[in-house]
Order: C-alpha cells, then structure tokens, then sequence
C-alpha cells in the first residue's frame, strides 16, 4: 500500500512540473522586426524544462544548436530544413542557435536557461560574418538580463 501510494505521489509531482513548463515558439523568418534573415524572437529567457519549439515560417530555414554553445551535459540538436523542431532544454545555462543556410548572413539566436553558467565560455566562441555582430547584441542582452 505505502509502495502504491509513493508511487501515485511520484507521478503526480512528475505531472505537475510538467504542466507548468512552458513552451516558447520562435519564428523562422526571411524578414522580420530585425531585419532579413532571422529567428524571432531572437532572445529567449526559459525556465530548467521548458520547450522552445522553432517553427519555419518561411521555407529553407533550420535551427541547430551551436558546438561549444551548449551547457555541460546538454544535448546538442539538429532540425532539417523546412522542419519544425521542438526542444525540450533542461540544463541550465547559454545556448546559441544557428540557421546552417543562413549563419553567415547572421541567422542566430540565444536561449538562457535558468542561470547563464556558461555565459563567458558561449561568448568566447569564435563567430563568422553578420553571426559576430548579431550574437554581440545578444549577449549584451544576457548579461543584463543576468544581472535582474
């Protein structure tokens, strides 16, 4: 009985941190509020097991995590072109997205997960092209947003 009962408990805790995850939807753009070639938004605050699903509103388009821009432990991911992806990220910290077709024309995007833990070693990898300029302003906006 007691077994049975620390069962249900388990499983019901398991639902409710479930429930209260969020899922964020990014668009995949050839134009937006930002210019040509983005995601939008290109700026994401979540929470340890919330979703981020990337939607391709324009065709072409993928969402990749980005080498060395991940936290320790967290698994990289890959969606196909034209594909909508859906991540579920449960360690903390900095993930830098790319679009691969569009990267150098500065298709990129940054997720903080919780706390950003590896804010210094995401912004120490080195970026090509438009990719540089855009990520700059991205993680001057995590660090400010670190910082509240």
């Amino acid at each position: 009985m007691k077994l049975t009962l620390a069962a249900a408990a388990i499983a019901l805790l398991s639902m409710a941190g479930a429930a209260n995850a969020a899922e964020h939807v990014v668009q995949m753009l050839n134009k937006g509020e930002k210019g040509s070639m983005v995601f939008q938004p290109d700026f994401v605050r979540a929470a340890p097991g919330d979703t981020v699903k990337f939607v391709p509103t324009d065709k072409t388009h993928n969402a990749e995590s980005i080498k060395d821009m991940v936290p320790e432990g967290a698994q990289p991911f890959r969606g196909k072109p034209s594909e909508e992806i859906t991540v579920t990220l449960t360690k903390e910290g900095v993930y830098g997205v790319k679009c691969a077709p569009h990267y150098g024309m500065g298709m990129v995007a940054l997720i903080v997960v919780g706390k950003s833990v590896n804010l210094d070693a995401a912004e120490a990898v080195t970026q090509a092209g438009k990719a540089k300029t855009v990520f700059a302003e991205l993680f001057a906006e995590a660090t400010k947003a670190a910082s509240n």
